[in-house]
């Protein structure tokens, strides 16, 4: 217990002294998220927050988890660098999204042919229990990638993705930790020590954004850490043993895992490409029933701990009654959000002649808000 507090502890204070100094940096170097037709944001925030997310989380982790009994964490540490240059250049020159996916199929090679981190079973689910060697790693390269883009795309509120990611470590490490997985639970509650000091500096309104090298890198920690769960957790001789392992593992990450299905299904139904951007995403379906980003927060972190309850007090149920429950539950409420959804403002980006970038938001009253350099400034202060 003692290790996990101390992990804990350093990925917090790390994270949290090296965020004002990357603030800093970003505004004298001018690295701003810069407000769009899409983004709810309204003026200029660092984005850089994911640096001290993944030094805070990786220095931790390199100090706690002893590597020499635990040979398959080197690639866990080599995919998240990996992941964190690719999403760092994306926060700083923006990638297209051929180019990323590029990288995270790296990444997540490097974890499951290196790292042994796959998908070999379904544990009864839809009838399936060994999978063959091509499905297996088939299902494990989307899992992976699936999973490391549902935090990237929930990540559109102050806090949602820090909360949500701070939940999620919170779950797996205290599993990990009660069936005796120690590196598991350290690798967990660094990551979670992490967040934590940065939801000082997001919470609205916030302060500095985590970006794609700090989204895509939970993403990463939370699909090893899922399918680790899977893989283990119906073992009888784990202390802790949990039948429909695939169903309660959906429902700890159901709330960015189903919302960025549901959008990449739309967008291809479309004709579109599944990574193409849009306002379609939950947290955008909450922001247009008015509700601040402190509500929309409180409310998908909420929602998530009640699917992870009726998980696990459900589990006995079996994979497929509780799978389907789940689903239910979640498009029942998706669809009472759909249903006569009130009309959302959209903001149009324009230059003067003079250079200045105005910020034009058109609903049934329209509001236009120029950003000078002078303005700019003080909307950071």
């Amino acid at each position: 217990m003692l290790d996990v507090l101390l992990t804990a502890s350093v990925a917090f204070i790390i994270t949290f002294l090296a965020i004002p100094v990357i603030i800093q940096v970003a505004e004298q170097k001018k690295l701003y998220d810069i407000p769009d037709e899409r983004k709810v944001h309204t003026r200029l925030v660092a984005s850089l927050g994911g640096v001290a997310i993944f030094s805070g989380f990786l220095l931790a982790a390199l100090l706690s988890i002893q590597g020499y009994l635990n040979p398959e964490f080197q690639y866990f540490f080599a995919a998240a660098v990996v992941i964190f240059f690719l999403g760092l250049k994306d926060d700083i020159i923006i990638l297209s999204a051929s180019k990323k996916l590029v990288g995270q199929i790296i990444a997540a090679s490097i974890l499951i042919h290196l790292g042994g981190i796959r998908i070999d079973s379904m544990h009864g689910l839809m009838g399936f229990n060994e999978l063959p060697e091509g499905f297996a790693l088939a299902l494990s390269y989307l899992t992976i990638i699936v999973i490391m883009n549902s935090f990237n795309l929930i990540d559109g509120v102050d806090g949602l993705a820090a909360s949500l990611g701070i939940l999620t470590m919170s779950v797996f490490g205290a599993y990990f930790f009660a069936i005796d997985y120690q590196a598991y639970a350290l690798l967990s509650f660094s990551m979670g020590g992490s967040l934590v000091a940065f939801m000082i500096f997001n919470h609205q309104p916030a302060k500095i954004f985590m970006g794609d090298s700090g989204s895509l890198m939970i993403g990463l920690i939370n699909a090893i850490l899922v399918i680790k769960f899977i893989n283990v957790a119906e073992s009888p001789f784990v202390t802790v043993p949990v039948t429909s392992a695939v169903a309660v593992g959906f429902s700890i990450l159901i709330v960015p895992l189903l919302d960025t299905l549901r959008v990449f299904s739309i967008r291809i139904l479309k004709g579109r490409s599944p990574f193409t951007p849009d306002r379609n995403h939950v947290h955008h379906l909450l922001l247009d029933r008015g509700m601040s980003h402190a509500a929309v927060t409180f409310t998908c972190v909420g929602i998530n701990i009640g699917f992870i309850l009726l998980g696990w007090f459900g589990k006995e149920l079996g994979p497929n009654y509780l799978l389907l429950i789940l689903l239910s539950l979640a498009f029942t409420g998706l669809g009472l959000l759909y249903y006569n959804r009130p009309r959302r403002r959209t903001m149009f980006i324009s230059k003067r002649k003079n250079g200045a970038t105005e910020l034009t938001t058109t609903s049934t009253k329209t509001k236009v808000v120029t950003l000078t350099k002078e303005a700019a400034a003080e909307s950071n202060n």
